[in-house]
């Protein structure tokens, strides 16, 4: 049983949501990434977008506490993939603070976004990752059912460091 609960994110929880992103990344693509691109993100940036998500539902947004504190999120609506159609939902990100990594928030935060892809009335899933995110791959694949869809993947500049991409997917059920 999770420790986790997860509800619909607030304007309060703008804030939290982007010292979550920030960190995340710095944490998750320190070896994958540019330094200077992952210092370019930052707090305030990413709270003014997110208190933006949150006010117009695009995307949805969803958070894990522990207790009273925000400890990860998820967004989640329509994919954003071109050609797709309109009953294929896409987590456009998924982020969760190190120290809560491998002990369930990812997966109460799953739990919770593919309910919101359900009542929505998508019947599959699908989500970008990083080729080279292990720790990610092994989480979309190995605690959420996802499978990599080989055809997908793409090249994307991330500040002069190209890096692959790779499109995950599963169905909703």
């Amino acid at each position: 049983m999770s420790s986790y609960s997860v509800r619909p994110a607030t304007a309060r929880d703008a804030k939290a949501i982007a010292e979550i992103h920030v960190a995340t990344w710095q944490a998750a693509y320190k070896d994958l990434m540019p330094e200077d691109h992952l210092k370019k993100m930052t707090v305030e940036k990413r709270q003014a977008f997110w208190r933006e998500a949150i006010e117009y539902s695009e995307p949805q947004l969803l958070v894990a506490t522990e207790g009273d504190k925000v400890v990860g999120f998820v967004g989640f609506d329509r994919s954003r993939d071109a050609g797709t159609k309109s009953t294929v939902g896409e987590i456009w990100a998924m982020y969760v603070l190190p120290e809560h990594w491998s002990k369930g928030c990812g997966v109460a935060l799953w739990d919770g976004a593919r309910e919101g892809l359900k009542e929505e009335g998508c019947t599959q899933a699908t989500l970008w990752v990083l080729l080279h995110n292990e720790r990610a791959l092994g989480f979309f694949e190995h605690s959420a059912g996802f499978k990599r869809d080989m055809a997908s993947l793409k090249t994307t500049d991330f500040s002069g460091t190209r890096l692959e991409e790779i499109r995950l997917k599963r169905a909703v059920d």
